[in-house]
């Protein structure tokens, strides 16, 4: 229990909850207004065909009207954007953590669930827990290391769930060579993707190779950290290869995935290569920085030495 408490709560930088935040409240306002995942005309459909979840059923929510519909939809963007600011963190982190997992369970009773916004869920509620944090916070806290380590599991186990759902919800084993990933080519296939249905065998392929992907997944937790950056990096190609095949980007979850990276050191690293840039301090040849200049007062013989010699 002890080594497992340790690694829930194991402290990390509040930089990088004060970076991830960043990425998160950014992404509320281009994922309602750009996106248009959520179902923003739900609040005008039929109630007979609104069919509350567990969590309506439980709350007692009543099928959204248009005006609700508005207001969950505008206060996502502006709490997200007041939450930028890093003020009031858990004050204005709950507020868009209500408006918008409300404004995805208006579109979600009404068809259905799209399982990428799970860990995207878990985040807005977490975040807030944390407190203040800023960009350059080097203070650890268990607190965010909690809220990292659960944005990881529930991002890790929506592949490991998915692949599991494969088999028992998409035909057992005989998913496996089924044609899965023609169908979509055929739906919702790009120029890229259609290039493979000249060549049968590569989507069958592709089908082994993201089911046992995904199977493999919470391997992630178990590597060292370079191989865990190495294991995200992957997953991110691996998105794009499903998005240049058959036109789906996960963005919710490619956001949450960043809660495995250390983006604090990532962003030291940045910031202090635009001020070598900026000052100068590179050379334009080789891009190593440019010799300091000795101190003269370390280099020339002090007045007991010259004394001394002479």
């Amino acid at each position: 229990m002890n080594t497992l408490r340790a690694w829930f709560f194991r402290p990390v930088p509040l930089a990088r909850i004060a970076m991830l935040r960043l990425f998160v409240y950014a992404f509320v306002p281009i994922d309602v207004l750009l996106l248009h995942t959520s179902g923003y005309y739900h609040g005008w459909a039929d109630p007979f065909w609104y069919r509350p979840m567990l969590v309506g059923e439980f709350l007692h929510l009543p099928p959204a009207s248009a005006l609700l519909v508005e207001v969950l939809k505008w206060g996502s963007v502006v709490f997200a954007l007041l939450a930028l600011t890093g003020k009031f963190p858990r004050l204005f982190g709950w507020a868009v953590a209500i408006c918008w997992i409300w404004y995805q369970y208006v579109a979600f009773s009404y068809g259905k669930v799209d399982h990428d916004r799970g860990d995207f869920v878990l985040a807005l509620a977490l975040l807030p827990t944390v407190g203040l944090a800023h960009l350059s916070d080097k203070r650890k806290s268990e607190a965010a290391g909690f809220a990292l380590v659960s944005i990881q599991i529930v991002a890790i186990f929506t592949y490991f769930l998915s692949s599991w759902a494969k088999i028992r919800f998409g035909g057992g084993w005989e998913w496996l060579e089924s044609a899965t990933v023609v169908r979509a080519v055929l739906r919702r296939g790009t120029p890229v993707g259609e290039l493979f249905l000249h060549i049968p065998w590569s989507l069958t392929a592709m089908q082994y190779i993201m089911f046992f992907a995904e199977l493999t997944s919470p391997i992630i937790f178990f590597v060292p950290e370079k191989w865990r950056r190495r294991l995200v990096a992957a997953w991110y190609l691996f998105h794009l290869s499903v998005s240049l095949t058959i036109g789906i980007a996960f963005w919710p979850h490619l956001v949450m995935m960043l809660a495995f990276l250390p983006l604090e050191e990532y962003k030291d690293k940045l910031v202090g290569f635009v001020r070598r840039r900026r000052d100068g301090g590179l050379d334009d040849k080789d891009g190593k920085p440019e010799p300091e200049p000795p101190d003269e007062q370390a280099t020339s013989p002090s007045a007991e030495e010259r004394s001394a010699k002479t």
